[in-house]
């Protein structure tokens, strides 16, 4: 059976964050628990595995796992936290001798290679808009509303009859954003927040209040929340749904029935 693995389930900057004080920060510093590296996940087959995800603790992630090669890459949306590993998987692949597979939606290549326009010499960017499969994988990507940041992108996996999703970054969703959702056997879920007291047009990413209403209407049997802040501490019980879980790094689950 396949597992799901959960490389790094921070928000765009990470917990600790360099200037914070704060109890959580604290914490991470010492025994840390609530120690995040930026949002990325695994998907392993047993024979070979792709990664959902690049950001900047890219190199840091595979290190921890004694990982030397990695061939296969998605990326949900082109910011840094979700790219910002690109330049160094790049060199990984040119001095392992292997071309990369990176596949993400059309509109989202054009983004990437204008940060890095380098990377087409060791990675090939194909756009996934059609579905692909991987590893027996069925995936499809749609677009999803990502508040002030603009917009990210959602994939649904199936396989065998088991259906999961990860949408790291979203807000707000409309119907036609969560058709793809619905009666998912687990929605992996960006919650950057517990209750965020920030106006919503300033925001970017549900918070877990939020995101209860999201799964009454979307019913996942199974959900787990991950691109947490450091507002998010670990060591408490929250108030949430039965089927809900918070992520934690190096957290694996099965990924069947």
């Amino acid at each position: 059976m396949d597992t799901l693995m959960f490389l790094g389930t921070g928000d765009a900057m990470g917990t600790p964050r360099v200037y914070c004080g704060c109890s959580v920060c604290e914490e991470a510093r010492t025994s840390g628990t609530n120690a995040r590296l930026r949002s990325s996940v695994l998907v392993d087959s047993g024979d070979d595995f792709f990664v959902i995800d690049c950001g900047p603790d890219w190199r840091r992630q595979m290190e921890s796992l004694g990982i030397r090669v990695m061939r296969r890459l998605l990326v949900t949306h082109g910011h840094f936290d979700h790219i910002g590993g690109l330049p160094e998987w790049a060199d990984a692949c040119r001095w392992t001798g292997i071309k990369g597979e990176l596949y993400a939606p059309a509109e989202v290549i054009p983004v990437i290679l204008r940060q890095y326009p380098w990377l087409g010499s060791h990675i090939e960017l194909m756009p996934l808009d059609e579905g692909i499969m991987l590893d027996g994988w069925q995936i499809a990507t749609w677009r999803v509303n990502h508040g002030k940041n603009g917009y990210s992108y959602a994939f649904r996996l199936e396989k065998e009859g088991y259906a999961w999703v990860y949408c790291p970054d979203s807000i707000s969703l409309r119907d036609e954003e969560t058709r793809l959702m619905r009666e998912a056997d687990l929605l992996v879920l960006g919650t950057s927040f517990y209750y965020e007291e920030a106006e919503l047009s300033t925001r970017s990413v549900y918070d877990m209040t939020e995101a209860a209403v999201l799964l009454a209407d979307v019913q996942p049997r199974r959900a787990i929340y991950t691109h947490m802040s450091h507002d998010v501490d670990l060591r408490k019980a929250y108030d949430l749904p039965g089927n809900v879980e918070l992520a934690r790094t190096g957290m694996r689950i099965s990924l069947g029935r």
